[in-house]
């Protein structure tokens, strides 16, 4: 018998197939078809190195505080322990940002914020970056959002500006540095966007997952740019800053002077965190805690500066081809086109037979992907080595 219930018919908006699952399926069919072949996986953006020695740490002392009466702990906060939030702050302060603890709320994930808050905004018109991550165009076709695109290209490097866009107000979704472009907003791009926002009205959703790679003088974060906390709310993530990706562990800005009117965002999103979510583990916020620390900070970038030498050796194999390519520098992705013309899947398909190594369709991030494709820089210095010899001797 049929449920007669009502759904979510705008679930019938979204790509049949989320991008990775396709890809999974693909690398899936062709390693039943040839299973010794030995692939190279250069396309989930997940890291491979294991966890600093002073997270790990801190993880095992706290577990064994969750397994003494007089120092166990049942839900955390809604918006984060205090130890945790003071030391976020003061991450920030090091680059010198000012953000107060009252104004991080903690999370699981950048990603569960950025699908998330869609539930504090109303009907507003979106605009996102394409190409991008996907998350942030389907959580707002999920939610009947109507969305426009921002168009990144070779001429304008992947970094769309806000000329010629009619002054309403918006919902501007930016990712510097970007997934999946790697490429970075200076600060005076940057203060491009905030004067639009401020002048009309409009939120910018920032995504600063990827801020601990940037090497040049590119902002770390969009408060770095003056005007910015009365129009933006940053999303930031110790996912690829400490290698929290199974570990999960996040936090977003909402910085006290944001208000819709008389309502403050930080209040709307407070809510809606005491409604929706539990909070994270104690054990992943002391982790969190630890890899903040002067020694956290220095392990952490130990293991960033292995995954930026292998961009580099990546980035050097596509230089030496002629091959275009943005990111690389400030970022862990290196974003090409595909040669002799070939469209994003079509690479996927020749770079999985003929080489045995697996990227992203850039197609799968948006229409101006199309022609594109990203390798990732996450892997191990053995496999980017192989990767390199066997795209020398491919293209």
């Amino acid at each position: 018998m049929s449920l007669k219930i009502k759904i979510n018919e705008h679930y019938s908006s979204l790509k049949k197939n989320y991008l990775f699952s396709e890809i999974a399926a693909r690398v899936g069919a062709y390693s039943e078809a040839h299973p010794e072949a030995k692939i190279v996986r250069l396309g989930i953006g997940d890291v491979t190195l294991p966890l600093s020695p002073v997270v790990v740490n801190a993880m095992k002392k706290a577990a064994d505080e969750m397994g003494q009466a007089a120092t166990f702990r049942g839900y955390a906060p809604d918006f984060g322990y205090d130890f945790l939030r003071n030391a976020i702050a003061a991450y920030y302060g090091k680059n010198g940002v000012t953000v107060s603890s009252g104004e991080i709320f903690v999370s699981d994930g950048a990603k569960s914020d950025v699908g998330n808050i869609v539930d504090i905004l109303g009907e507003n018109e979106i605009l996102i970056p394409d190409p991008v991550y996907p998350v942030y165009l389907d959580s707002n076709l999920m939610s009947g959002h109507t969305v426009r695109f921002l168009k990144g290209n070779e001429q304008n490097g992947f970094l769309p500006l806000p000329e010629g866009l009619p002054e309403k107000p918006y919902i501007i979704y930016l990712c510097s540095p970007n997934n999946p472009t790697g490429a970075v907003y200076s600060k005076a791009q940057l203060k491009i966007w905030v004067d639009f926002a401020n002048q009309t009205g409009s939120l910018i959703i920032f995504d600063s997952a990827y801020e601990a790679f940037i090497r040049s003088d590119a902002p770390h974060s969009i408060y770095a740019v003056e005007g910015a906390k009365t129009c933006a709310v940053e999303i930031c993530s110790f996912s690829k800053t400490a290698g929290f990706t199974g570990t999960r562990c996040a936090w977003s800005v909402f910085p006290e002077a944001l208000a819709a009117g008389d309502t403050k965002l930080s209040a709307l999103w407070g809510r809606r965190q005491a409604t929706k979510f539990n909070g994270v583990p104690y054990v992943v916020q002391r982790a969190a805690e630890a890899a903040l620390t002067e020694e956290g900070i220095h392990q952490c970038r130990a293991n960033i500066a292995y995954y930026m030498e292998n961009a580099r050796l990546l980035a050097a194999v596509l230089k030496e081809k002629g091959i275009w390519f943005t990111g690389g520098t400030d970022s862990p992705y290196l974003w090409l086109k595909c040669p002799n013309g070939m469209d994003s899947w079509e690479f996927f398909d020749f770079l999985l037979q003929k080489a045995q190594l697996v990227g992203t369709p850039g197609a799968g991030f948006g229409e101006a992907g199309e022609g594109y494709f990203r390798l990732t820089s996450f892997g191990s210095r053995e496999a980017t080595e192989e990767a390199v010899r066997r795209l020398n001797t491919l293209l």
